[in-house]
């Protein structure tokens, strides 16, 4: 089982951390132990959003004063976020952020879907709900385009994929298979939805791809799953300190 990179910072000891991000990003998903953090959730939402204030805390405490996420609707919308705000801003109908701004945190909520953080050693970064609609509707490519508009090439980025479900876990029907491969498949079969991202990645020009050793149904101790049947959500996240 994988270990984690980072060490334990206050508010957030039991992440799990993202190790080999450029100097200056913070990258890390929630756990289990860390609660749920889906808004949707049965949980009473004074507990969850007790949860929310406490990352904000934590990530206040590491020069960041600004989050961004949204409503995520298994799309490709890229939303790119500049300064001029603090605190929370929750979007609609969005699951895919980009910022170039320090200060600034981007989160996508998952439980077995990927989430994609991406970072540029210059001072840039993208968080991504990629599940296989997002994946087959080219969110990572909409997202490393939204980056290359502000100068910061897909070449020069690096890509973690982070925990989600793993392509033993994760079998769908041929309507699945064929979107999110192009061409007609017939029958069920097994997706791995992060290999597919990867290639994703790698066509797009990034050298450097990364992907967790954890699944999130085969390690349902440690993270929420939707097929392991939790309604609970953890949270992928990447951050630009203030330097």
């Amino acid at each position: 089982m994988p270990a984690d990179a980072r060490p334990a910072r206050d508010g957030l000891e039991q992440a799990a951390w993202v190790d080999g991000m450029p100097a200056g990003v913070l990258a890390l998903t929630t756990t289990r132990d860390m609660g749920s953090f889906g808004l949707g959730d049965a949980e009473p939402v004074g507990a969850v959003m007790d949860r929310w204030r406490a990352l904000q805390r934590a990530l206040a405490a590491e020069g960041i004063t600004r989050m961004a996420s949204a409503h995520q609707v298994h799309g490709a919308a890229v939303v790119e976020h500049g300064g001029g705000w603090d605190g929370w801003v929750r979007l609609e109908g969005v699951d895919g952020h980009v910022t170039a701004r320090r200060g600034t945190a981007l989160v996508v909520t998952v439980a077995d879907c990927t989430p994609v953080l991406v970072a540029h050693p210059r001072g840039a970064v993208a968080a991504l709900h990629a599940g296989w609609r997002g994946t087959a509707s080219g969110i990572l490519e909409r997202g490393l385009r939204a980056l290359a508009r502000r100068g910061y090439p897909a070449a020069e980025c690096e890509v973690h994929l982070g925990p989600a479900i793993c392509g033993a876990c994760y079998e769908v029907g041929p309507e699945v298979l064929s979107a999110v491969y192009g061409r007609t498949v017939a029958g069920k079969g097994c997706l791995d939805v992060r290999a597919v991202l990867a290639e994703q990645a790698r066509a797009a020009g990034v050298a450097n791809v990364t992907v967790s050793g954890w699944c999130t149904r085969c390690h349902g101790d440690r993270f929420f799953s939707h097929r392991g049947g939790d309604t609970g959500r953890q949270l992928g996240v990447i951050a630009l300190p203030e330097a």
